[in-house]
């Protein structure tokens, strides 16, 4: 980031918020003595930035001093629209109208030189999005609980089973081209992450009572889980990687091959019978050895549906 870069950066950090020259320093990577001249030159070409001292002070802009909206340079108005282009990929998605408005908005005040150098960019750069045939019809109301901090019963299935649950939602992300619900569950004593196109029926519901959050783990709320060690060849570990419940536990322990090591819930258990399954060839179960004959006994019943 050149000078003029990152004293327009600056200045519209402090359209936002108050901040030390040492968080200025973070963000922009650089030292905090540079920070500081950078200022000192704001001040000096008319840019109203008043100091302010102690605890919760640092630097600010006078109040209703505000930048032409939309200063892009190429790589913020890049980075922009690799996100709309990407959360637009999400089937069934509540941003799917605002994404074109935006995306207009956005090509219509950008200069045309620096438009014509993203075209050419974003044809040869993408973010990629599994396509997905699902329907996310209460993804709205889960964000709305969500950002309200509220709890609520719902009513969601899985691939085995369907049962109320009764959850305090704290996060609402996308993944591999689904929506996921990251939330306390009282059932099962810790957070729990839903795919969002498996909730039935949700109904808020008053806050519980500490006391019988606490009852249900003693009467047995806490899932028991088994060790599962596995090898993967390349593929098999690009796989496994996109799970979002054990993606980010797959290691590399050579040029080619791959490991993970993880406690898997009994409640998952067929999960995990199918999750190896597939992968075939790309997958080595270690241990258990009560996973490796489940394997062994789907693959001999495979085996034995293709006999001619």
């Amino acid at each position: 980031m050149n000078r003029m870069d990152r004293m327009l950066a600056i200045v519209m950090a402090l359209q936002q918020r108050a901040e030390t020259a040492q968080s200025l320093a973070d963000k922009m990577e650089v030292s905090k003595r540079t920070v500081l001249r950078d200022i000192q030159s704001l001040s000096e070409i008319g840019v109203p930035i008043s100091a302010l001292s102690g605890p919760g002070g640092g630097y600010r802009l006078m109040e209703g001093y505000q930048l032409p909206p939309l200063n892009l340079d190429t790589g913020e108005a890049l980075v922009l629209l690799l996100a709309l282009d990407a959360m637009a990929k999400y089937s069934d998605s509540l941003f799917q109208q605002a994404r074109w408005t935006v995306t207009d908005k956005v090509k219509a005040v950008l200069p045309e030189g620096t438009l014509n150098q993203i075209s050419s960019i974003l044809q040869h750069v993408e973010m990629e999005v599994p396509e997905r045939a699902y329907k996310t019809p209460l993804l709205d109301d889960i964000m709305e609980y969500t950002t309200k901090n509220k709890w609520m019963r719902a009513l969601y299935r899985s691939q085995n089973y369907k049962r109320h649950v009764e959850i305090k939602p704290c996060r609402v992300y996308a993944a591999h081209g689904f929506w996921y619900c990251e939330a306390y569950s009282i059932l099962h004593g810790e957070k729990r992450t839903f795919r969002v196109d498996r909730f039935v029926e949700l109904k808020e519901m008053d806050d519980p009572n500490i006391q019988d959050i606490e009852i249900v783990k003693a009467s047995g709320g806490d899932d028991p889980s088994i060790r599962i060690v596995a090898k993967f060849t390349y593929r098999g570990a690009l796989l496994a990687e996109q799970d979002t419940h054990i993606g980010h536990l797959v290691g590399q322990i050579s040029d080619e091959e791959w490991v993970i090591d993880f406690e898997c819930p009994f409640s998952e258990w067929n999960w995990a019978i199918s999750f190896f399954f597939q992968l075939g060839l790309d997958a080595e179960v270690m241990e258990p050895e009560k996973l490796r004959q489940e394997l062994k006994e789907r693959a001999t019943q495979l085996t034995s549906r293709y006999k001619s």
